[in-house]
């Protein structure tokens, strides 16, 4: 019986492919939070961090030593694009699917945030830039704050436990 569910399954999804669908949540599910772009903002900020503190240990580095650099600057590049993307789909989700017009109304700088922030995650993840990461966690930062203020939550900035050594925000 159960292989004439799977082959009737497979026929059918020859004669009907389906497509993969993936949504954060057009329902809506009203299940938001501001923490994932924050935490990837602070890996984008560690992932600048740690590319720009690589060093060769001579003037005249050898091939392997120029190898293993070379790899090093490619998988924490790879991290930094791939989390300031996080950052952009976290906040695009914010702004479609939680901000409503009232919002807009009561935080008039909420719109002009949310572009720089996409702006700026673009800029991280063209550059090696320490001054653009830095700044895209604090946008990300205030659109956290502007988020549990419409919640009538008291947003605070607390020391984060990540190797950044910034802030985290959350909320009272």
């Amino acid at each position: 019986m159960f292989m004439i569910k799977n082959n009737l399954l497979f026929v059918i999804s020859r004669i009907l492919p389906t497509k993969i669908a993936y949504a954060h949540c057009d329902i809506p599910c009203g299940i938001y939070d501001p923490h994932n772009a924050q935490l990837a903002a602070h890996t984008v900020i560690r992932m600048t961090s740690l590319i720009n503190d690589l060093k060769t240990s001579k003037p005249e580095p050898s091939f392997e030593e120029r190898k293993k650099i070379i790899s090093q600057v490619s998988r924490l590049t790879m991290v930094k694009e791939e989390h300031a993307e996080i950052v952009k789909h976290e906040v695009r989700i914010l702004w479609g699917d939680y901000f409503k017009e009232e919002h807009l109304k009561q935080y008039p700088s909420l719109h002009n945030l949310v572009f720089k922030t996409m702006k700026l995650a673009s800029k991280a993840r063209q550059e090696i830039n320490t001054d653009a990461a830095s700044e895209l966690l604090e946008t990300v930062q205030k659109i956290a704050e502007i988020f549990f203020k419409t919640k009538n939550l008291t947003p605070i900035r607390v020391k984060s436990p990540y190797p950044t050594g910034l802030e985290i925000v959350l909320h009272k």
